[in-house]
C-alpha cells in the first residue's frame, strides 16, 4: 500500500484557490500510484482560528465534489483539512473521500488551549482501512499526546497520520515524540505539515515519515511544497517537491 502526505502553503481564507492547489498535489500522488493522501490541518482554509466563523464549511459542500470524483476515478482516498459547522459548534476536521463511498469525517478530539475560543472538540475516533492496512488520523495538538497514540494502537492502527500546522517549536517536539510512539506502539507515523504564514506563526514544513521502529525514512524541507510517498510493503519513501 502506498500512502502520501502533502506539504502545501495554503492561501489564507481562499477556499477555491486552495481546492485547486489540493487537486494539483492529488494528481501528483496519482502519478505515483498512491492509495491514500493526507493534507495538513485546516488545509482548505489555512490555519486561521480567528476566521473560523467566516470560513466554516459543511460536510457535503458542493465545492468538494471534485475530490470525490477523483477518488472514484483513481481509487485514491483523500483527507483534507476543514473547519466544519456542527450543532455543538465549529470543529477542526478532516473530510475523507473514499472511492465510491460516502464522505467520512474525523474531528480533533483534544484542542490546544488557544483553540478553545474558536472551536469545540470532536468526540469520536475513526479507523480507515486502505488496502487491508488500518490507518488512524490525528490532528496536530492531540497527536503529541501519548494517550491519543495509545487509543490508535488499541484500535489496531498500523499507520498513524498526523495532520498538523506547526511552527519550529512544535516540530522540535514532533521530531522527538513521533519516533517514540512509532516504536512504542509498532506503527508507522506520517506527519503532514504546511509551510508559510499561519495565524500568528510561521509553519515550517518538514513533513516526515517514520517506520514502526521509529526510524526517519523521509522528510521534506521547511519551505518547499511537495509530497512524501511511503510504500508500507517495501519501506521505501519517495520525496517530490513542487
Amino acid at each position: 500500500m502506498k500512502i502520501a502526505v502533502a506539504q502545501i502553503n495554503p492561501l489564507k481564507g481562499n477556499v477555491m484557490a486552495n481546492i485547486e492547489k489540493h487537486i494539483q498535489f492529488i494528481e501528483l500522488a496519482v502519478l505515483h500510484k498512491v492509495d491514500a493522501v493526507f493534507f495538513p490541518e485546516l488545509s482548505i482554509t489555512g490555519y486561521e482560528p480567528e476566521l473560523a466563523k467566516e470560513l466554516v464549511v459543511y460536510v457535503y459542500d458542493k465545492r468538494f465534489d471534485e475530490f470525490q470524483n477523483i477518488s472514484n476515478a483513481y481509487g485514491i482516498s483523500i483527507g483534507i483539512g476543514v473547519p466544519i459547522q456542527f450543532s455543538t459548534g465549529i470543529q477542526i476536521s478532516m473530510i475523507i473521500f473514499i472511492p465510491n463511498k460516502i464522505r467520512k469525517v474525523y474531528s480533533k478530539q483534544l484542542l490546544h488551549p488557544d483553540e478553545l475560543p474558536y472551536f469545540v472538540s470532536g468526540d469520536q475516533q475513526i479507523v480507515l482501512t486502505v488496502e487491508n492496512k488500518k490507518i488512524v488520523p490525528a490532528i496536530c495538538y492531540e497527536s503529541l499526546q501519548v494517550e491519543n497514540a495509545q487509543q490508535a494502537h488499541a484500535l489496531g492502527a498500523e499507520i498513524y497520520v498526523a495532520s498538523v500546522a506547526k511552527p519550529q517549536l512544535g516540530i522540535d517536539k514532533a521530531e522527538k515524540h513521533y519516533p517514540f510512539i512509532a516504536k512504542k506502539y509498532g506503527m508507522a507515523v506520517l506527519m503532514a505539515n504546511c509551510v508559510g504564514t499561519c495565524d500568528n506563526f510561521l509553519s515550517v514544513g518538514k513533513s516526515s515519515v517514520w517506520n514502526k521502529d521509529g526510524l526517519l525514512l523521509g522528510q521534506l524541507n521547511d519551505t518547499e511544497e511537495g509530497i512524501l510517498v511511503f510504500d508500507s510493503e517495501t519501506g521505501q519513501v519517495i520525496s517530490k517537491t513542487i
